[in-house]
């Protein structure tokens, strides 16, 4: 299997689905802005985003494909079938229980997670309204995720990574065709979410069953491997998914700001998460798999130069997309989101958010490819360590910024507490002897920088003055965009081909 084939597989498929999440906030923006049912939808929709990456895509993943791929490598047929029954049943059953307390529970949850809702006693019911309907999301998405985990361990990876294209083709038509039915609108968006865990879910079963490993209501209380992808997964909630957690607290600091505020957090964090989709959650996805197998057959060498291999990709292509995103952060936000309820001050505000998360994307994405390294080695204790920290460290930054800065502190926080995750777990990976630094990092890292300022140069002088984006029309801005965001791609990458750098050099199998 060539990873870089799947990587560039898999990226596709995400590119796909992101730009499908661009139509849906668009549509979004325009039908609804930044006002107070954004605030409460964003608030409510994502309490279940978070425990889908908590318990699903997050700590499940992590914990699952290790120990699934150890099965597929030393066991038999049948003990890799049953791992996988009891695990869905166990999960499954667990998830459902989950769900019921959390629709029961939703006063007391926008309570702790939204408390400047409290005080606005129509916007706190509204939001206990759409959590109510988004939260069995959180059952049906967690199914996609083993699901997910299962053919990703049989290299089956375009499936799972096309599988979101579903929930954003859910948002776009329940906005256009069921929100005038709603009273108020806003509810379509929460339907959007339930509609679009089912389709999901519904979309991978038949490649289950063409690779004959559909899961089968199978309690196995006694299963050992059962028993390690439960052990793994609990603290494991930490290591991988500690932005989200920040993400949480940080609703909860916007939550006391101005209204407009988790808004406008939420429109840069979409624009920031395109990027972080493409290139981390497709590393991730394929790397964690093969560091397995590696780890199984004590290929110690080739652990590293995977590694190795995953952390060079991020360089490469993470670096010039934080770039972008802080130099043509008005024409991205105005082109995507200015139109309808969507307002000036609303484009400001969203850009400040922006340009203080783009400081953190390299550290996000790295992240996803020097977790895996200890999650492939069953190791959760190092992860879970640095977890705590980082999100300490986020919480005394988010006091410290949230006065002076008021929105963008707390997107600032977030990406200096990437930061600080990314650097503490390369550490760990070098002293504990898992990862040595191939040679040449040094002239890698300036040939970088040479096409990042060329690079840079061309998007400031393509982009123009801010002010012009806001009186074009949208298909000027849509055409100047993509003439400038072209023009960025095809300097930089110009500039690195001219200093020797050559497609064939990051193949791998």
């Amino acid at each position: 299997m060539n990873l870089l084939k799947a990587l560039a597989t898999v990226s596709s498929m995400t590119l796909v689905s992101r730009i499908l999440g661009f139509v849906r906030d668009l549509i979004i923006a325009r039908i609804f802005g930044a006002g107070v049912a954004t605030d409460a939808f964003f608030v409510a929709f994502r309490i279940p985003n978070l425990l889908r990456r908590l318990f699903a895509e997050g700590a499940f993943s992590q914990a699952f494909v290790p120990v699934l791929a150890e099965y597929k490598n030393n066991r038999t047929e049948e003990q890799t079938r049953e791992l996988i029954d009891h695990v869905a049943t166990l999960l499954g059953s667990a998830l459902f229980i989950v769900t019921l307390v959390g629709i029961l529970a939703a006063p007391l949850i926008i309570y702790i997670s939204a408390p400047g809702f409290a005080g606005v006693p129509d916007k706190f019911e509204l939001t206990i309204a759409l959590l109510r309907i988004t939260f069995p999301y959180i059952f049906f998405i967690s199914l996609v995720a083993l699901a997910g985990g299962i053919l990703n361990t049989y290299s089956h990876f375009s499936v799972p990574a096309l599988t979101p294209v579903l929930l954003n083709l859910s948002f776009i038509g329940c906005a256009l065709w069921l929100a005038p039915l709603m009273d108020p609108p806003v509810l379509a968006l929460a339907w959007a979410v339930f509609i679009g865990g089912m389709l999901q879910l519904a979309f991978q079963i038949p490649f289950l069953l063409r690779l004959k490993r559909m899961p089968r209501l199978r309690f196995g209380f006694r299963d050992s491997g059962a028993w390690r992808v439960l052990k793994l997964m609990g603290p494991a909630v930490f290591g991988v998914s500690i932005g989200q957690i920040s993400l949480l607290i940080n609703t909860i600091f916007a939550s006391l700001l101005i209204t407009g505020s988790v808004s406008w957090l939420y429109y840069a964090d979409r624009l920031m998460e395109f990027p972080a989709g493409m290139l981390g959650v497709a590393l991730g996805t394929v790397i964690l798999p093969s560091l397995s197998r590696h780890y199984t057959q004590n290929s110690t060498e080739e652990f590293s130069r995977l590694l190795d291999w995953g952390l060079r990709l991020t360089f490469l292509l993470t670096l010039p997309a934080a770039v972008a995103l802080a130099l043509l952060a008005t024409p991205l936000i105005t082109t995507l989101f200015y139109y309808g309820a969507f307002t000036v001050e609303d484009v400001w505000m969203t850009r400040e958010a922006l340009i203080a998360y783009s400081v953190g994307l390299l550290g996000l994405i790295l992240v996803k490819v020097l977790a895996p390294g200890f999650y492939a080695r069953q190791n959760i204790k190092t992860p879970v360590k640095v977890a705590i920290l980082t999100l300490a460290a986020t919480q005394l930054m988010n006091l410290a910024f949230i006065i002076p800065l008021k929105h963008a502190g707390l997107a600032l926080a977030i990406s200096l507490g990437a930061c600080l995750n990314a650097g503490v777990l390369y550490s760990k990976l070098r002293s504990q002897g898992i990862y040595q630094p191939l040679p040449g990092w040094g002239i890698f890292i300036f040939k970088i920088l040479v096409a990042l300022i060329v690079m840079g140069a061309g998007l400031w002088l393509a982009t123009g003055n801010s002010a012009e984006w806001f009186v074009l029309t949208a298909t000027e801005r849509a055409i100047k965009l993509g003439l400038v965001v072209i023009l960025g791609g095809i300097g930089y990458f110009a500039c690195l081909w001219m200093l020797g750098f050559r497609l064939r050099d990051f193949a791998r199998q």
